[in-house]
């Protein structure tokens, strides 16, 4: 079969859908891999490393006109087209854009959102969300450490001592736990908080204090269990009780990382405007819901721009929306991986496409077929 890895066009995409690694298992499987010049070489894999792994470079057009096309992000209007009747696309596709998978439906093409994989422990090793997640979460810490202008860690010097900086972590699934995990290795002081109290031994462990706080009624109960890995939303009076606590840490923190997301959903505002009005001079905020906050305005922070780095009361707040794609090497070949361990589910003992509906991954990340979307 002939596999196609485009160059992505979105802007700031720096990420590539196959790594050489993933060439050559996929060439010592028979397959043909066609991979568009350049592809590669913002994740820092020039041509030459592709085609010592076996596969061919090509233009765009050979590239989008394979049997299966693995991508990063979604076609855009401009490059479904490119795709041939018949063919396969595999990608991070957004099974919430009706329109995007309306137009691939359209184009006549088999299409699978690997994002919409069952949070399973089957699934773990092509949980796409978790693998680039895992990578926001340190970057956002690291990007973070660049803006502040002060230390991280507690440091006694012939000068005098200069305490550790104090980092809230708002938000414990993936991308929380890594931002603990890699402010602790810089020093820091963590406090961290979600509305679900079954992480609280995960922050423990890595050295960061849980913010509590109390679950009232059954109502609440219920939604701090969540659903599929992910949190659900709160009701309003567990919302206030938090959001108080919230602010006492956020006044005294230094450095603030929201990471909170609802799939389906705006983000959750937890760092409201008068929170940052009560922060210090210099604080930073890394929002990394920036964009998807009420209305696609701000994240779980009201005041961040998707983006865009701003200045609101003497607190920087940095709205980048996609971080993975800031350590696109290792972001690559996470995301290549978990693409090759897809494919498995896929492609059958021939070497042929094929679509296995009783498989709960393959019917869950199938989003169009047949000239039909299956959801939206």
């Amino acid at each position: 079969m002939l596999i196609g890895v485009p160059a992505e066009s979105s802007a700031g995409e720096t990420r590539v859908a196959a790594t050489p690694e993933t060439v050559k298992k996929l060439k010592a499987q028979g397959h043909t891999l066609r991979i568009e010049s350049g592809a590669g070489t913002a994740a820092s894999v020039p041509d030459a490393a592709y085609a010592a792994a076996g596969a061919e470079l090509s233009d765009a057009a050979g590239a989008w006109g394979a049997d299966l096309v693995l991508k990063v992000r979604s076609p855009s209007p401009a490059e479904t087209p490119r795709l041939r009747a018949g063919a396969t696309v595999v990608g991070m596709l957004d099974p919430l854009d009706a329109a995007g998978l309306q137009r691939l439906a359209g184009a006549g093409v088999t299409a699978y959102a690997l994002e919409a994989a069952p949070r399973t422990t089957r699934a773990q090793s092509m949980d796409v969300l978790s693998s680039q997640a895992n990578i926001a979460g340190y970057k956002a810490v690291m990007i973070a450490a660049d803006r502040y202008q002060r230390f991280f860690p507690m440091l006694m010097t012939a000068a005098g001592t200069v305490k550790a900086a104090r980092v809230v972590i708002l938000g414990v699934g993936v991308a929380g736990l890594q931002a603990i995990a890699t402010a602790k290795r810089l020093g820091a002081v963590i406090e961290a908080s979600d509305v679900r109290p079954s992480v609280k031994e995960q922050v423990e462990s890595l050295g960061g204090k849980f913010i509590e706080v109390s679950y009232d009624t059954d109502e609440e109960k219920q939604a701090a269990v969540g659903a599929g890995g992910y949190a659900k939303p709160m009701p309003a009076s567990w919302l206030a009780r938090q959001q108080a606590e919230v602010a006492k840490r956020v006044a005294l923190a230094d450095v603030v990382i929201g990471t909170a997301l609802i799939p389906g959903r705006a983000a959750p505002t937890l760092i409201t405007a008068d929170m940052v009005k009560s922060m210090k001079p210099g604080s930073v905020i890394v929002d990394i819901a920036a964009g998807k906050g009420p209305g696609g305005v701000g994240g779980n922070c009201p005041l961040s721009e998707a983006d865009k780095t701003v200045v609101q009361h003497g607190v920087t707040i940095v709205g980048a929306t996609n971080l993975a794609a800031l350590v696109a090497a290792d972001a690559s070949a996470l995301y290549a991986r978990n693409v090759l361990d897809f494919l498995k589910l896929i492609i059958n003992r021939e070497g042929a496409l094929h679509i296995d509906l009783q498989d709960d991954i393959v019917a869950a990340c199938l989003m169009t077929h047949e000239g039909a979307v299956r959801r939206a």
